[in-house]
């Protein structure tokens, strides 16, 4: 089931790059992914939910400004792959299920087509409004 599961969220990450950590993060404090004693363990305490959650509203919060750069250029980018990759291969960490290198790579395809088909999406979306305010509250709600 888990495999099923490593493309999708790296197209989250794509599109957030803080949720889906945040979320995994929620899930071995939950106990939902079993994270103790492997090299991620650090996932399941409650400080770094605490500290994923805070980023994954700032982010939220900070895609909202007219400020922000696009998720293209290369620190958002790079960012969403590392971020694609950490959280596909601690997921598989979890269930044992794919090797890590698998399951990295299907973080990092993952976040490179919700990074630019997200961005794609967005502005068309706010093309067919005449604004980016509702693609923009549309794809956080997404």
């Amino acid at each position: 089931m888990l495999n099923l599961l490593a493309l999708p969220i790296g197209v989250v990450v794509g599109l957030r790059a803080m949720i889906a950590p945040a979320g995994v993060a929620l899930g071995a404090y939950l106990g939902w992914l079993p994270l103790a004693g492997t090299w991620v363990g650090f996932m399941g305490h409650l400080i770094a939910v605490a500290i994923l959650t805070v980023l994954a509203i700032a982010e939220l919060i900070s895609d909202q400004l007219p400020s922000t750069p696009s998720r293209k250029v290369p620190q958002q980018f790079g960012a969403r792959l590392v971020s694609g990759a950490f959280t596909d291969a601690i997921i598989g960490t979890a269930g044992a299920v794919a090797g890590v290198a698998i399951r990295l790579l299907a973080g990092v395809v993952g976040a490179v087509i919700g990074t630019y088909g997200g961005a794609a999406a967005r502005a068309r979306f706010a093309m067919a409004c005449h604004s980016d305010l509702p693609a923009a509250l549309s794809k956080g709600a997404v």
